[in-house]
């Protein structure tokens, strides 16, 4: 094995194991060191080596952020690149990493684009009446009202296993970087559950996962995501319509019922308060969307 390709696969299992991060975040991390590795050999003519690296300068960050920029990729993903790069550096070069600095293009925060309840609601029941099986369809509609009416990540949803069995009052989440959290369970919700479990024909073993795939194997985020675009495509919702805007419609509207910043930051599992406060945006920026279209002279 090549010396920068124990680097990366040191990378992958320091960013897997170590910091625990999801797939999809250790493989687009290890995919950019992969890609400055690359060209650090070709642009300085010589074998990547971790001297190599510890020695590495400003103007090769920004040599390769313009091959990137070539690459066609814009202010977003650009600054994501370059904040990988930081990451693999100070990976590879231990405490005494000495990373240049390179301001990043700046990039203008999206606000997130939550749907209405009657939308969200609308939304899972296609979905579930669309269903090839019963069980199934009364699957999709427990993990759609469960992003929507607990906030959860798609992917937290999919990491529950047997052992939140029996359901209460409260859901115990393992979220990003392993945090876990409890969240409340709204009695729809656990009803919602209650009926899949009951009509799901394989077992709910306590280190099995809760929902389950059409052979019995952990359901896929993608099978989730693929029947959310079909609906929304049959309802005529925008592209905006995804599973992660459920989350964001049940942040939105808390907010707008009276919830504080702290108690949502919680409920959401967000580590700064920061990511929590775009919120009060979108729900003034809902307000306003009403003024708009309600006021006669807006």
């Amino acid at each position: 094995m090549a010396a920068s390709d124990d680097l990366c696969e040191q990378w992958r299992r320091h960013l897997a194991l170590d910091r625990r991060r999801s797939v999809h975040t250790v493989r687009a991390y290890v995919a950019t060191a992969e890609r400055l590795l690359a060209f650090l050999e070709e642009h300085r003519g010589e074998a990547v080596t971790a001297a190599m690296l510890a020695g590495i300068e400003q103007a090769d960050l920004r040599a390769f952020l313009t091959v990137r920029r070539m690459d066609g990729i814009g202010n977003v993903s650009a600054a994501r690149e370059l904040s990988a790069v930081r990451g693999f550096l100070r990976f590879v070069g231990g405490e005494d990493a000495r990373v240049p600095m390179l301001k990043g293009p700046r990039v203008k925060r999206g606000l997130p684009r939550p749907v209405s309840p009657d939308e969200a609601v609308a939304l899972a029941g296609d979905i579930a009446e669309t269903a090839r099986e019963p069980w199934i369809g009364a699957r999709d509609w427990a993990v759609l009202l469960l992003l929507y009416g607990a906030g959860l990540r798609i992917g937290e949803a999919m990491g529950l296993t047997g052992a939140v069995l029996p359901l209460g009052e409260t859901l115990r989440v393992t979220g990003k970087r392993g945090k876990t959290r409890i969240v409340p369970l709204l009695p729809q919700v656990r009803e919602a559950m209650e009926a899949y479990m009951s009509l799901c024909p394989f077992g709910q073993e306590k280190d099995g996962p809760l929902f389950r795939g059409a052979r019995g194997g952990p359901l896929s985020p993608a099978l989730i995501r693929r029947a959310v675009q079909g609906a929304r495509g049959r309802l005529g919702l925008s592209d905006r319509t995804t599973p992660h805007a459920l989350r964001h419609s049940f942040a939105t509207h808390l907010l707008g019922r009276g919830a504080d910043l702290r108690s949502l930051q919680e409920l959401l599992g967000h580590a700064s308060l920061s990511s929590t406060q775009i919120y009060t945006q979108v729900d003034a920026a809902h307000l306003l969307d009403i003024y708009r279209n309600a006021h006669p002279r807006a």
